[in-house]
């Protein structure tokens, strides 16, 4: 009897011996748009097991065989009638349980104030956590992470998080702000050489990493800009993720990274994707290429992996609530990967909206990622909603900062937007003058502080969605270092140590305060202006350095002119006469000033002139 004892012990000890170091997803929701449930495991020898549930509406459908044994992959049918609960997933090698997982379903929210999108009745502030605000000093670093913070460095991690943000959305909702979008929040557990402050280079996508927060931080960060009347976007990427993931110390298979050896890191082309004389050796290096040596480049065609991307998204977006997506670096992952990525998740969220960086360099290369658009000569359909618009940037700096003429000046944007006719839906772009990878507007701009004015008056008034970076409000310039933390400074008063702050009048400089009170003023109108979130366009040819511009719908109107010139300019009624004579005067937004648009006006130098027209 002992020797048959001592064999149980033997066999139950042995029987619940591996360890699961990985399970994604860490849970999961009943009645979810789609029954299908991939799940990833990974712990030593998990390979050869084989899963088994016994829980009402749920079953095991298929198990996904990788080569290396370390990893276990099943897909699971979640029915509509699997109750929320937790259940026992048994690992069994024979008639041996080598392992017990609890695995966990929950009710899905009956909140209905989430995942709402976002459209042209929107500004979007963008903001780099780490250098917004320092809410919570005690994580700048996280003992066991390889980067510590290191404020003196300009390119290093600075320290800000999560708590910093929420700590400063009255700050943001006071501007006029309706969403925030937030630079990936992803753990980047990087080395402190290539410096991951920014967040794309992910080492867990499903974790928040801890010198921003928690999962939960993040998640109370969305549910309390919903309580604000604001939306939340949230950064992702499937082009790459950093090379210090869990995955990179032990591959999955030989197949789920390209070959940096082989084809090295991407020419940045992404107009290659659309061109229909594209070499395979230009289009290899664009796809295959890895964006830097630390970015290390998926292969969506794993299907595999291009699953766990596809729910990986759909996870944040029922567990925080999110109301649309940015996706980086859009025009370098396979395409057809990309548009069944955009289709489930809109067909799973049909009030989401995803935006897509389409980094090119003419109108017709950023429009060929809008989907939607009949007649494409390849027949791509991207499904993508929106884009973002490098056009609007490229040939507003070229338009405040040139002399005008024909192609020249001011000119530049009456050629851009002319162009229309190849977007999908224009209205639906997301529009911007600087962002975290530019130079800083005001930079720019030479910091001219006119024509820094002129820039972000047409950026509130042109169609499509408008983007601000944070700190444009404070007419912020580029710091004068290298790399790219002169484009991402502090903002001044989001750490306790901090002499002043920027988030209190009291704290500004008599400049910050005029610029603040200029973006306020002007993002606040734009929040009640229909005719700018749903209104048509007109604009006239440029002509002696001005350009005019009308938004409009059939109950009200607006006209926007952009004088280039050092002196006032008189503006002949008469050439506007088409949509003037329903008008008889206009009020500025700025000034509250009245003219009188049944006769000749002026308007004054150096600026966007934008008035109200009243019957």
């Amino acid at each position: 009897m002992k020797v048959i004892s001592s064999l149980l012990l033997f066999l139950s000890l042995n029987a619940i011996s591996q360890d699961v170091q990985h399970i994604d997803p860490p849970f999961w929701w009943t009645q979810m748009p789609s029954q299908e449930l991939q799940i990833m495991l990974y712990g030593s020898d998990l390979g050869g097991l084989t899963p088994e549930i016994d829980y009402q509406g749920v079953s095991i459908e298929s198990v996904e065989k990788l080569p290396n044994q370390n990893y276990l992959v099943f897909n699971l049918s979640v029915s509509e009638q699997a109750k929320s609960g937790t259940f026992e997933i048994r690992l069994k090698d024979g008639r041996y349980t080598k392992a017990k997982i609890d695995y966990q379903l929950k009710d899905r929210t009956s909140d209905t104030n989430r995942n709402q999108g976002f459209d042209a009745s929107d500004v979007i502030y963008l903001l780099m956590p780490d250098r917004f605000a320092n809410g919570n000093p005690e994580n700048d670093s996280v003992e066991g992470m390889l980067e510590a913070a290191d404020r003196s460095n300009p390119n290093a991690r600075h320290g800000g998080d999560i708590k910093g943000v929420s700590d400063h959305l009255d700050y943001i909702k006071d501007l006029g702000m309706t969403a925030v979008w937030l630079t990936p929040t992803f753990e980047n557990d990087q080395t402190p050489e290539y410096g991951a402050y920014h967040g794309y280079a992910a080492t867990d996508l499903y974790k928040i990493d801890r010198r921003f927060g928690t999962n939960e931080e993040f998640k109370a960060l969305v549910e309390k800009c919903h309580s604000m009347d604001m939306k939340v976007i949230m950064d992702m990427i499937h082009n790459h993720v950093g090379d210090q993931h869990w995955w990179l110390k032990d591959l999955p298979s030989d197949d789920w990274f390209h070959d940096i050896e082989k084809y090295g890191t991407t020419n940045f082309r992404g107009e290659v994707q659309s061109d229909p004389y594209a070499s395979q050796y230009d289009l290899d290096k664009l796809q295959k290429g890895w964006f830097v040596p630390e970015l290390a480049d998926l292969n969506q065609k794993n299907p595999v992996l291009a699953k766990y991307l596809i729910q990986n998204s759909i996870w944040w977006i029922e567990y925080s609530g999110v109301d649309g997506i940015r996706m980086d670096t859009y025009v370098y992952p396979y395409k057809d990967y990309l548009a069944d990525w955009v289709e489930e998740v809109m067909t799973s969220y049909p009030n989401f909206n995803i935006v897509g960086e389409a980094w090119v360099e003419k109108v017709g290369h950023e429009a060929y990622w809008q989907g939607d658009k009949e007649g494409e000569d390849d027949g791509y359909d991207s499904k993508l909603p929106s884009v973002t618009d490098f056009q609007i940037m490229f040939n507003l700096d070229q338009a405040l900062t040139e002399d005008f003429g024909w192609k020249d000046g001011l000119s530049k944007l009456y050629y851009a937007i002319s162009q229309d006719r190849l977007y999908a839906d224009p209205m639906k772009n997301v529009v911007f003058i600087d962002n975290h990878d530019t130079e800083r507007f005001f930079t720019k701009m030479g910091e001219d502080e006119d024509l820094f004015k002129m820039g972000y008056a047409y950026l509130m008034t042109i169609r499509g969605i408008p983007q601000v970076y944070y700190g444009i409000e404070l007419m912020l310039a580029n710091d004068p270092v290298n790399g790219d933390g002169r484009k991402r400074a502090d903002m001044m008063g989001g750490w306790p140590e901090d002499k002043r702050s920027v988030f209190t009048a009291a704290g500004r400089t008599k400049k910050e305060n005029e610029a603040y009170d200029f973006v306020k003023k002007l993002t606040n109108w734009r929040k009640d202006a229909k005719a700018i979130h749903e209104g048509k366009l007109t604009h006239f040819i440029p002509e002696n350095n001005t350009y005019v511009f009308f938004r409009y719908t059939d109950d009200e109107a607006v006209m926007v002119i952009m004088n280039g010139n050092e002196k006032d300019v008189t503006m002949k009624r008469d050439r506007f006469a088409e949509i003037l004579d329903d008008y008889q005067t206009g009020v500025n937004v700025l000034d509250g000033a009245t003219i009188n648009v049944q006769s000749d006006f002026q308007v004054g130098p150096k600026q966007t002139a934008i008035f109200e027209l009243k019957r």
